[in-house]
């Protein structure tokens, strides 16, 4: 599902370029009063010479939304979750990915986050797309993107869905057992297979393992079969899982693929492509997880092999370009609680009686406009812990300050949980923080890193909208480039 944008009249004192006719990015803002809250702004990410930093354009994009709209007299869906998204940090990634694995193409996961604008640049950049339905297929080929950057990375195709890819080019396509490759030889007998190898993906995020993959005892008799049906085998297959923590997986599994390698040049498959997957995250465990890899690439599949490499990067490219603001919608009080409730009601939390000064025992739940259902879903489906940030607190935006990070203290400042809009009890976003202000109904939280398997997976459950705002800001230069941006 594409995430839907906003109209430039909405934010008339923000400078904007049209990019399409129901487009907008934000250029640049010269809005001083957010500003005054930066003294100890954290400079960092994509400084434009002649402009402001990335963090600067996150915050003024998100500040201008909120301080103009009052939950008291605003209209129905006004205070609505948003996205502000830096295109800016995709184009960084992308250039770190060039640097650290430099022989391996990257073919976008665009499950992972199928945003139009994030899709584009993308392909402005030359990368493939690993695919894994007809819409995703369908949404990428009408940018105009050639079927040979398309990969069909499902295992276990839909028989019509097969058809129309034969029927659109879309050739490249994957398999790991017997039955799948005798309903290709009957639906696209010229497709280019790839055979997808099972690997140890125990130290990731979410295991793919236990669904698909092919063992190495069975590998043999799948390209047997493939032989004997007169199909085209090109390539082999791994992932690791998704948000993978174990460098040493990739290792074994790229050892794994070269023996299968040596299996298909029995049959006289001539295999060109290896394709490693996922699996890689956009923290500081990268580089360490692209040194173990690409060491085993050159060891297995170097350079003058003539092999071809790809791999299918999803969270990678588009968690930390996303941020996300939710809006409080309902505060309750739990008075003088003389020990921490239990947590399946949320935890313990602690008051302030003001604003600024805490005292007393009370305790909040918070309950904000997203939630599990929503783009908190990676929460349930992708394992992640969203933080909560405050972004506008008592009519103050406090983006990117002390003020705005909850507290490392156990005991100190306000005690919080947060919980999300819907009727389930399963709907929790956070079982405790604590912040140093008190937060009440009107003000605004943010939470970083929310570009991977958040609004892909997010549902209408009890009526709510799954259909919320992304602006776009852009703090690289060669990114607005690539865009058309001026």
């Amino acid at each position: 599902m594409v995430m839907p944008t906003i109209v430039s009249d909405r934010f008339a004192s923000l400078d904007y370029i049209d990019y399409t006719n129901n487009h907008v990015f934000l250029k640049r803002s010269t809005n001083s009063g957010f500003h005054e809250h930066h003294d100890n702004h954290h400079h960092h990410g994509g400084q434009d010479p002649v402009g402001p930093s990335a963090k600067e354009l996150i915050g003024n994009a998100l500040h201008q939304r909120v301080e103009k709209i009052d939950h008291e007299f605003c209209e129905p869906g006004d205070e609505d979750t948003f996205f502000v998204a830096d295109l800016g940090e995709v184009y960084r990634q992308h250039l770190r990915w060039k640097l650290n694995l430099p022989r391996v193409k990257p073919f976008y996961a665009v499950k992972c986050n199928p945003d139009q604008k994030l899709l584009e640049l993308l392909a402005a950049l030359g990368t493939g797309f690993d695919c894994a339905s007809k819409a995703e297929i369908e949404q990428v080929l009408r940018m105009g993107v050639d079927p040979s950057r398309i990969i069909y990375a499902q295992p276990c195709k839909t028989n019509s869905y097969v058809r129309y890819v034969a029927s659109h080019g879309v050739r490249q396509m994957t398999f790991d057992n017997a039955d799948e490759l005798r309903k290709i030889a009957r639906l696209f007998p010229d497709a280019e297979l790839f055979l997808r190898i099972l690997t140890d993906d125990s130290s990731s995020l979410c295991r793919l393992s236990l669904k698909f993959g092919a063992s190495l005892d069975s590998t043999d008799g799948l390209l047997a079969l493939a032989h004997e049906l007169g199909l085209n085998v090109v390539g082999v297959s791994f992932h690791v899982g998704s948000g993978a923590s174990d460098p040493g997986a990739f290792l074994k599994a790229v050892q794994d693929a070269h023996v299968v390698f040596q299996q298909a040049a029995a049959y006289g498959f001539h295999l060109k492509t290896l394709d490693v997957g996922g699996g890689f995250c956009s923290d500081d465990t990268f580089e360490e997880m692209a040194g173990v890899l690409r060491a085993a690439l050159d060891d297995y599949f170097p350079a003058h092999s003539g092999i071809n490499l790809i791999a299918e990067p999803g969270r990678y490219y588009a968690s930390s370009a996303y941020t996300l603001a939710c809006n409080i919608i309902a505060r309750r009080t739990i008075a003088d609680m003389p020990q921490p409730i239990s947590e399946s009601n949320g935890g313990a939390v602690m008051a302030i009686n003001d604003r600024h000064t805490p005292s007393g025992d009370a305790s909040y739940m918070l309950y904000v406009n997203d939630g599990l259902y929503g783009n908190f879903s990676s929460i349930m489906f992708d394992h992640q812990n969203p933080v909560a940030k405050a972004l506008r607190v008592g009519g103050r935006t406090l983006y990117d300050t002390p003020a705005a990070e909850g507290l490392s203290s156990p005991t100190g400042g306000v005690e919080y949980s947060i919980w999300g809009p819907t009727c389930d009890g399963i709907d929790r976003i956070t079982q405790s923080i604590r912040f140093s202000l008190v937060l009440d109904v009107g003000d605004w939280l943010y939470f970083e890193d929310m570009g991977a398997y958040t609004k892909c997976s997010a549902t209408t459950f009890n009526g709510f909208s799954n259909e919320h705002d992304v602006i776009y800001v852009c703090s690289e230069p060669g990114a607005k480039a690539l865009l058309g941006m001026h």
